[in-house]
């Protein structure tokens, strides 16, 4: 069943109940991945926020973590043991479906330019269940004016 939506430029618009579902779960799932992005690479909560929304089954392609929450939990633990400083800015959200795309500034430390991220993440049933990442460090010069954010 349809139905109509009235917008402020007094047009039509018409929307079944399952666009508006899965514009909720959408939805749902960008605060889902939001939420354990801050609470791990910000607030350095690594064991919290993943027990919380790392799903039982986590597939993980960066090379550099193995698959499943612990190896996860074990490599940001002792990243953050070395980097007490590091900090990640999110400053982008995309979303479609089960995807969210974040767009991220990580340094290690105040004096460090950092890298620009994008963490990929596809959310099964709440839960984080894989993730894939492209970085980039962040040069001294550009060959443009553009920040990389």
């Amino acid at each position: 069943m349809a139905c109509q939506q009235h917008n402020p430029a007094n047009t039509s618009v018409l929307t079944t109940p399952s666009h508006r579902s899965a514009s909720t779960l959408t939805e749902q799932n960008k605060k889902i991945v939001v939420d354990f992005y801050e609470g791990v690479f910000s607030k350095h909560q690594v064991q919290t926020y993943s027990d919380r929304y790392i799903g039982i089954q986590y597939i993980q392609h960066n090379p550099y973590v193995a698959d499943g929450k612990a190896p996860f939990v074990n490599y940001f633990t002792q990243y953050f043991k070395e980097h007490p400083d590091a900090k990640n800015t999110i400053k982008r959200v995309v979303a479609e479906g089960d995807l969210v795309v974040l767009h991220v500034h990580s340094t290690q430390n105040a004096q460090d330019r950092g890298e620009a991220v994008v963490d990929i993440f596809r959310v099964e049933q709440g839960k984080i269940v894989e993730h894939w990442d492209v970085i980039q460090s962040i040069p001294a010069e550009s060959a443009n004016r553009n920040s990389m954010f």
